[in-house]
């Protein structure tokens, strides 16, 4: 394909990209008010259809952006969720854990106590 357009002739109905001269004006052709009308219709035509389809690209890629984001701040929601409740139940663990280590060292402390108490008495006498 990138050889044939190298070629003079057109390939496939393309548009020949070469200037046709007009032998009668010297190689210059004038055109009408009509047809400069024409053209600039069908070019302005043809830019509104461009402004067009690049406005809807934009609009696709811009809501495609944002659903991007919200689905990004949705995940980040959720592993922050998980995250707090990982810490509550971490909190929950040791506040347990704290408790039970204070009963046994309340438990020990009575027992140690008492045997203290027992033990002194049985030495040093009654009285």
């Amino acid at each position: 394909m990138i050889l044939m357009s190298f070629w003079s002739f057109p390939v496939s109905g393309e548009v020949p990209t070469v200037m046709l001269s007009d032998s009668g004006n010297g190689g210059m052709r004038f055109y009408s008010d009509t047809e400069v009308t024409a053209l600039v219709a069908e070019l302005s035509e043809a830019a509104e259809e461009a402004i067009e389809s690049a406005a809807a690209e934009a609009a696709k890629a811009a809501s495609m952006a944002a659903l991007d984001r919200e689905g990004t701040a949705r995940r980040e929601t959720a592993a922050a969720l998980a995250e707090a409740r990982r810490w509550e139940q971490q909190y929950r663990d040791e506040k347990a854990g704290r408790m039970k280590k204070m009963i046994i060292t309340g438990v020990i402390c009575l027992f140690s106590g008492l045997v203290l108490g027992a033990g002194s008495i049985l030495i040093f006498g009654g009285n």
